[in-house]
């Protein structure tokens, strides 16, 4: 004999009943989306139709947040979408960085100049020391007076046998200008100087290939002349024979070139080790499209 069936029980089947004999729910047809432009396709984000009551969303155009009455030219699209082989596309109206632009070698830039001249006569450093502006003096560190001038703006060493070597000018003509102010300063202090045998000792100069350089190689290229230990120096020492002149290369492209007598050697041997630099360049390793 069965048993008589519950109130709560009675409800819980009329509610299952009407909710099998109702219809399925309207399907929400979204809009296409924009050849243009996808706002949410771009962020990996679908709206999902079933959490939209609104049955009217697709006419909201939601997906397409360009109007259909504004045309953008056909030109400003294609600049958005073109660019150099091996690089991602840039939006329009933006250009590409000022360092991504091969400008090219760069002529060797003069960077300090070391000269020497002899005053002919003895001279006593603890007077010069005492007596002049901008000197210092410390027999114990270093045996000769350093004194320095604003302008041209240069560093001078002056030793007891009235040597002195005049370093940090840019140009030949500072370097003598330095040189002749350094010796009339002494003259003041009661020092008979002349002003005999001035010569340029060592020009440096630096420069750029304005490319990556793959030192590995050019050590394996150029032994005989290179030296390179990463270890202890990050640039590579190469010594150039003919002119002579010593070239510290760094990965970056950057070059320093000193031991010239000439500014002309600098551009002598810059010209020559280029070709060389050109076959050791880095490969560009870019985003693919």
């Amino acid at each position: 004999m069965s048993e008589p069936i519950s109130e709560d029980t009675k409800e819980k089947t009329v509610l299952t009943q009407e909710l099998v004999t109702t219809s399925p729910p309207k399907k929400i047809e979204l809009a296409a989306p924009s050849p243009h432009f996808d706002l949410f396709s771009g962020f990996g984000i679908l709206p999902n139709s079933h959490s939209i009551p609104n049955p009217d969303f697709d006419s909201l155009n939601v997906l397409n947040p360009i109007p259909p009455q504004v045309n953008l030219p056909t030109n400003t699209l294609a600049r958005g979408l073109e660019g150099p082989p091996g690089t991602l596309p840039m939006a329009a109206g933006m250009r590409p960085p000022e360092n991504s632009v091969n400008r090219g070698p760069q002529d060797p830039k003069l960077e300090n100049i070391v000269s020497t001249v002899n005053f002919d006569c003895k001279l006593d450093l603890r007077k010069i020391a005492l007596h002049a502006k901008n000197a210092e003096y410390n027999p114990k560190r270093f045996a000769a007076v350093i004194m320095r001038i604003r302008e041209p703006k240069t560093t001078a060493l002056i030793f007891s046998s009235g040597k002195m070597v005049c370093t940090g000018a840019k140009s030949e003509a500072d370097s003598e200008t330095a040189a002749r102010k350094y010796a009339k300063t002494i003259k003041k202090l009661g020092f008979d100087v002349k002003f005999k045998e001035f010569m340029i000792q060592n020009i440096v100069g630096s420069s750029s290939v304005n490319f990556a350089i793959n030192l590995e190689v050019l050590q394996n290229q150029h032994q005989k002349f290179c030296t390179f230990d990463p270890e202890i120096f990050p640039g590579l020492i190469y010594r150039m024979v003919q002119p002579k002149i010593v070239l510290l290369i760094f990965c970056s492209g950057k070059v320093v070139l000193t031991g010239a007598k000439k500014r002309e050697q600098l551009s002598e041997a810059f010209s020559k080790i280029y070709p060389t630099l050109t076959f050791c360049r880095k490969k560009d390793i870019g985003p693919t499209v």
